[in-house]
C-alpha cells in the first residue's frame, strides 16, 4: 500500500485508515437488500408440494428477484428456463460487499472487482441499486470509467461509491455526470470531477446526494445543486478543504455539512429549506465560519451554531454581540434551535444572547456545553501519533482545550443586565435541552437565568457530563443542580436530570436529519410529543 506521496504505510497507519474509513462507512446509506434478511417462510406450515411460485406473473417474479442479492438473484436463472428471462430483466440491486467471502470491514478484494465487471456486463439492467465501497481504485481507473458508462446505460438509480482508502486524490471521471436516472448518489475519498463546464441538467431525478471525505473545489456542489432540478437533501461529510458553499436552490428541503472543515455557507435562495444541520464543522486557525441566511422561508430547524466560532449574518446583516436587532435581522420561522457553547469563554457566551434574539419564535432549544475538537484537528492529532494508544492519549488531552478561556465576571449578573430580555426565552420556548453539564459557576448563572425568565416552559432536560472530563464527580454535579434556588423560576415545568449517556460525543448520523417523520432529530431524550415544536 502506498501513501499519496508514494512512501509505503506502516501496518499502525493502515490501521489508522482503516479508522477513518469506519467513520466514512458509518454515513452511508443503508443497502436495499440484506444477506441476513429474515425469511418468514420459514416459520411457515409444512409445504403442501403445490407449485404456486409457477403461477405467478413475470411482473411479480421480477419484483421478487429485484429484492434479492446479487448473488442469489443469478442463482435462480438455474431453476427453469422461465427464471433466466425473469433475472435478465429484473431491476437489479448490486451489493459488491455480497460478493466477497470476507467478513466486514472491506479488503481491497481483486476477485470483487472483477465480479463486479462481470455482472454489470452480463445484465442488461435496470440496476435498481449499486453500492461498490470494497475497491481502491487508484490501480483501476479504466475500469472505472468502463464501471460508469455500463452503470449509465443500465440506467442505475441509487449508487454509493467508495474508493478504499488512500490516495484521496484519485479523480473520479466526469462520465459521473451522464447518469442521468439517478435518485440517490454517495461518493466517498475522490477527488470531485470538475462541474464548472455543465451546461443544462446533469441529475433531472436526483433526490439525495451525499459526499464523504470528498475533495471539492469551490462552485463544484453549487453546480450540481443548481442543475439538480428534484434535489431535497444534500450531505457533505469530512470535507478537509475549507468549503464555501452558496445554495441556489427551488427543492432543496435538508442540508447537513458533519465533521468539516468550512470557510463558509450561504443559504442565498431556498424557499423549500427546512433544515439545516452543522455539526462539528469550523474553521481552521481561529477563523469563523460565516453562515449566512438569505431567501429561506420555511426554514424551520438550524443547529448545531456555536456562538463563538460561527459568523451569523441575516439576509445582509452581520450579527454582532450586544448590537440591537431590528426585525429584519430575525428568522422568525424557526422553532427548533440547538447551540453548542463554551460557557467558559467569552466570545461564545457575549454573542449567545444576541443569537437567541435573533429567533424569536424558537419552541425548543438544545443546549450542549462544548468539550471536544472538530473532526479535521483530530485528523491532524492521528496523523501525527505513531500508535492508536498515543493518539487516544492526544485527544483525551486536547479536550476543552478550545474552551479554557475564563470567563471573568460572566455570573448571573451577566445575564440579567447585559442580556435583557429575550423574547423566544420568556414567551415561547416550551423544551429545553441542556447536555454535558459540568456543575461550573457560569453554566449553572445561565440555567437560573433561564429558568427564571422562561414564562412557558414546560420540560428541561439537564445531562451531566462524563467525569472523566470534569473536576467534579457525579455526586458533585448533582449537588450543584440541587442547590439551585427555585423560587423565582418563571414557571412550573418538568426537571428532569440524568448521568452521562457515554464519551460525552454526539453519534449524529445522515439518516437522523434527514428523517422528516421526526419531528425534531435534535432532540437526545425521550420527550412528549405534546410537548415538542410544531
Amino acid at each position: 500500500m502506498a501513501s499519496q506521496s508514494g512512501a509505503p504505510f506502516t501496518a499502525v497507519a493502515a490501521d489508522r485508515l482503516e479508522l477513518f474509513m469506519s467513520v466514512i462507512y458509518a454515513y452511508l446509506p443503508n443497502p436495499a437488500v440484506s444477506t441476513a434478511a429474515y425469511l418468514t417462510a420459514d416459520d411457515a406450515a409444512p409445504s403442501d408440494g403445490i407449485d404456486r411460485i409457477s403461477g405467478l406473473s413475470d411482473a411479480l417474479l421480477r419484483d421478487i428477484v429485484s429484492r434479492l442479492p446479487a448473488k442469489d438473484a443469478a442463482r435462480t436463472a438455474v431453476l427453469a428456463t422461465r427464471w433466466r428471462g425473469v433475472w435478465r430483466s429484473a431491476p437489479l440491486v448490486l451489493i459488491d460487499a455480497h460478493l466477497s467471502g470476507v467478513a466486514w470491514p472491506p479488503t481491497n478484494t481483486p476477485a470483487v472487482a472483477a465480479a463486479v465487471s462481470r455482472i454489470l456486463a452480463a445484465h442488461p439492467g435496470p440496476f435498481r441499486s449499486v453500492h461498490l465501497v470494497y475497491s481502491r481504485m487508484s490501480e483501476r481507473q479504466a475500469e472505472l470509467r468502463r464501471w460508469l458508462r455500463l452503470l449509465a446505460a443500465r440506467g442505475v438509480q441509487d449508487l454509493v461509491l467508495v474508493n478504499r482508502l488512500w490516495p484521496i486524490d484519485v479523480p473520479l471521471p466526469r462520465t459521473l455526470f451522464n447518469i442521468s436516472t439517478l435518485t440517490r448518489l454517495y461518493i466517498g475519498v475522490w477527488k470531485f470531477p470538475d462541474a464548472t463546464g455543465l451546461r443544462g441538467v446533469s441529475f433531472p431525478h436526483l433526490r439525495e446526494l451525499g459526499l464523504c471525505f470528498v475533495l471539492v473545489k469551490d462552485g463544484d456542489i453549487d453546480a450540481v445543486v443548481a442543475r439538480s432540478p428534484v434535489l431535497e437533501i444534500l450531505n457533505i461529510h469530512a470535507s478537509i478543504q475549507g468549503m464555501r458553499i452558496r445554495l441556489v436552490s427551488n427543492s432543496l428541503r435538508c442540508v447537513q455539512v458533519c465533521n468539516s472543515k468550512m470557510e463558509g455557507i450561504a443559504v442565498v435562495n431556498a424557499p423549500c429549506l427546512e433544515r439545516l444541520i452543522l455539526s462539528d464543522s469550523t474553521n481552521s486557525d481561529g477563523l469563523c465560519t460565516r453562515v449566512k441566511i438569505g431567501n429561506a422561508p420555511r426554514l424551520r430547524l438550524l443547529g448545531y451554531l456555536e456562538p463563538g466560532n460561527y459568523g451569523l449574518e441575516i439576509r445582509d446583516t452581520v450579527i454582532k454581540a450586544g448590537m440591537e436587532v431590528t426585525p429584519s435581522m430575525m428568522l422568525t420561522t424557526v422553532k427548533i434551535l440547538s447551540f453548542d457553547v463554551c460557557f467558559g469563554a467569552h466570545k461564545d457566551i457575549k454573542m449567545m444572547p444576541t443569537f437567541l434574539i435573533c429567533f424569536p419564535n424558537v419552541e425548543t432549544l438544545h443546549i450542549k456545553v462544548l468539550s471536544s475538537i472538530a473532526f479535521f484537528h483530530v485528523v491532524a492529532v492521528a496523523a501525527a501519533c505513531p500508535s492508536l494508544a498515543e493518539m487516544f492519549t492526544e485527544l483525551s488531552n486536547l479536550q476543552s482545550a478550545d474552551c479554557d478561556h475564563p470567563t471573568g465576571n460572566l455570573n448571573h449578573r451577566f445575564w440579567e443586565d447585559q442580556a435583557g430580555p429575550i423574547i423566544s426565552v420568556q414567551f415561547r420556548i416550551k423544551v429545553m435541552t441542556f447536555s454535558e453539564f459540568r456543575g461550573e459557576q457560569y453554566e449553572l448563572s445561565f440555567l437560573q437565568c433561564f429558568f427564571e425568565s422562561a414564562r412557558v416552559l414546560e420540560y428541561a432536560v439537564i445531562t451531566m457530563a462524563n467525569p472523566r472530563f470534569t473536576s467534579l464527580s457525579v455526586g458533585e454535579m448533582l449537588s450543584s443542580l440541587q442547590n439551585m434556588s427555585d423560587e423565582k423560576w418563571a414557571s412550573k415545568f418538568n426537571l428532569s436530570v440524568s448521568g452521562s449517556d457515554g464519551e460525552g460525543d454526539r453519534h449524529w448520523t445522515f439518516e437522523q436529519g434527514a428523517d422528516f417523520s421526526d419531528e425534531d432529530p435534535f432532540t437526545p431524550y425521550e420527550i412528549p410529543s405534546t410537548m415538542q415544536a410544531k
